[in-house]
């Protein structure tokens, strides 16, 4: 756990960039599911880069202890021990991996977590 969200630290000021992070786990600019991607793959939860479609059916149904995963067609956001790693800034307006202390609408998303976390 602690890997991953050192993992994800390293990220933060990357840019938002569609398609980001699929071809490779380390990009120039990451989308999110390739974020979400780079974080379960450093959470040894995951070998390849994930599109958000794919991981509406990841690991099991509802919240995880630690990681939760909230997926829908077209995007993707995790919960990780209490705060959002998202590329969507509901409140300033900026893209990019980042760590958001406020919360978003859970609407139409599948929360979902790695098993055991």
């Amino acid at each position: 756990m602690k890997n991953a969200i050192w993992a994800i630290n390293t990220l933060r000021n990357k840019p938002y960039r569609f398609g980001g992070g699929h071809g490779t786990f380390h990009d120039a600019g990451y989308d999110c599911s390739g974020t979400i991607s780079f974080l379960l793959h450093h959470a040894a939860c995951l070998d390849n880069p994930t599109p958000s479609s794919a991981l509406c059916g990841y690991g099991d149904p509802g919240p995880g202890r630690w990681i939760t995963i909230y997926a829908k067609r077209g995007h993707v956001f995790a919960v990780v021990a209490g705060l959002r790693l998202d590329t969507t800034d509901m409140s300033h307006g900026r893209q990019g991996p980042r760590w958001h202390l406020a919360g978003r609408s859970l609407e139409n998303f599948q929360a979902r977590h790695p098993r055991g976390l």
